[in-house]
């Protein structure tokens, strides 16, 4: 068996099913000096949650008030996307923090299991060191993260276990933007690189 890979949406198209459900819509990213409306603008994704950090303490949503974050559900045994995805978000972030580095301080990334089983809070803190100083590693019980996978919008299941002993789990690989105020501003476009990553970023992040 092999990962799904679910790719990431086409942000107008996932902001226009989500705002479907009933969410009132934000004039433009907080903070930021575009005048455009977020391409997810509106969309019911993100909420309050309470997980696990890398050193064992309790996590919630409210504690990054004020802060942008980039927000990625994966799991740290994942053999290719999951390293993939965050390689290419983390090298965006630091290209700009090497433009922008007042805009780039106010990002904080952050990565979240949806693997219970293995990824401790050690594996998940192993995981996150290899990509960037910053990025925080986040796990839980199993109702802790599936309240937050769906409070993110975001799909996983257990595969079926190899004759080894291991398994893999099927996700989307979604990297969401929010803004200070904890709302979905838009989607970063991992799948096209890194420089795309940071221009994403620079559009949205002042």
């Amino acid at each position: 068996m092999t990962n799904t890979i679910f790719r990431r949406p086409a942000p107008l198209m996932l902001a226009f099913g989500l705002v479907l459900a009933g969410c009132s819509a934000e004039p433009q990213a907080q903070g930021s000096g575009n005048d455009s409306l977020p391409p997810l603008a509106g969309a019911a994704i993100g909420g309050e949650f309470e997980l696990v950090s890398e050193d064992g303490e309790t996590v919630r949503w409210s504690d990054f008030d004020g802060q942008y974050r980039t927000v990625y559900f994966g799991y740290a045994y994942c053999p290719d996307i999951c390293p993939t995805d965050n390689q290419r978000a983390m090298a965006g972030l630091r290209a700009f923090e090497q433009a922008n580095p007042d805009a780039a301080a106010q990002i904080q990334p952050i990565f979240i299991s949806i693997d219970p089983e293995r990824d401790t809070p050690e594996v998940v803190g192993e995981f996150t060191d290899a990509f960037h100083p910053r990025l925080i590693g986040l796990t839980g019980s199993a109702e802790q993260i599936e309240d937050a996978a769906s409070s993110f919008a975001v799909f996983y299941a257990r595969g079926e276990d190899s004759d080894g002993g291991g398994y893999l789990m099927d996700h989307s690989n979604v990297t969401y933007l929010f803004g200070p105020n904890g709302k979905p501003i838009a989607t970063l476009p991992t799948d096209e690189g890194a420089e795309a990553v940071a221009e994403e970023l620079a559009k949205w992040v002042s």
